[in-house]
């Protein structure tokens, strides 16, 4: 499986549709799994924080599974209904369960760039230093490849691990370079990381360093960046 994932990642690098990747995996309820829901998933969905409270106390499990893993709240989350994230919460649910694809609901909100709905999940206690995803990443590392630049300050200010290697042997800096597209928000994510004191020397597995990637792809604005903060 792995194998045959690495496979995929090279080609779509070498297509330029790399900018996809850490978002293959994450799957929100379709309209037809949606509609289908009963209970708590259901009241998770449409944002009804009584019937999520009414339920739960009376027994109903907070933390029940979809077909694909799915909790309630990772429901609620996918849907940005805040409101019953917090009931969920206060009816004791776990906050921090990977669903099937191995995402938490910090990892969900930070890849919808839902720095709102991030913003609840971090003030009720979430985790924001979980490894998550097939690709054994965090949502810091997600979240830099995607250059939500706000959802990143969130992720870093709640203590997520700046210096995380994933299994393509890639860190959140490197990843807002090589998976970015040079812009102003890959640019403001890089500098929060660099603001933030992240690790400027960590290689790809290829040998290259940040600023030898920025380098590589004329990103000439990061360049700067790196070079200014001491990066070699």
């Amino acid at each position: 499986m792995r194998t045959a994932l690495r496979a995929l990642i090279a080609l779509l690098l070498a297509i330029g549709s790399a900018a996809s990747l850490p978002v293959l995996a994450q799957v929100g309820p379709t309209p037809a799994e949606a509609s289908s829901y009963k209970g708590l998933h259901a009241a998770a969905h449409r944002g009804d924080a009584a019937q999520v409270a009414a339920l739960a106390a009376a027994g109903a499990d907070v933390n029940a599974r979809d077909g694909n893993g799915r909790t309630p709240l990772h429901v609620a989350t996918f849907a940005r209904q805040r409101d019953a994230i917090r009931a969920l919460v206060k009816a004791r649910a776990n906050i921090d369960l990977l669903e099937s694809d191995r995402y938490d609901a910090v990892t969900i909100a930070s890849v919808a760039d839902d720095e709102e709905t991030l913003r609840v999940l971090l003030s009720l206690d979430a985790s924001a230093k979980q490894v998550t995803s097939r690709y054994d990443g965090t949502a810091l590392i997600a979240a830099a490849h995607l250059g939500h630049d706000g959802v990143v300050r969130q992720l870093i200010a709640a203590g997520a691990p700046l210096d995380h290697v994933n299994n393509l042997h890639w860190t959140a800096v490197i990843e807002s370079i090589v998976l970015g597209n040079g812009g102003a928000r890959h640019q403001a994510t890089l500098k929060a990381l660099i603001d933030a004191g992240a690790n400027l020397q960590l290689k790809d597995r290829q040998g290259n360093t940040p600023l030898a990637l920025a380098r590589s792809r004329g990103y000439t604005a990061m360049v700067a960046m790196l070079e200014k903060a001491g990066a070699r």
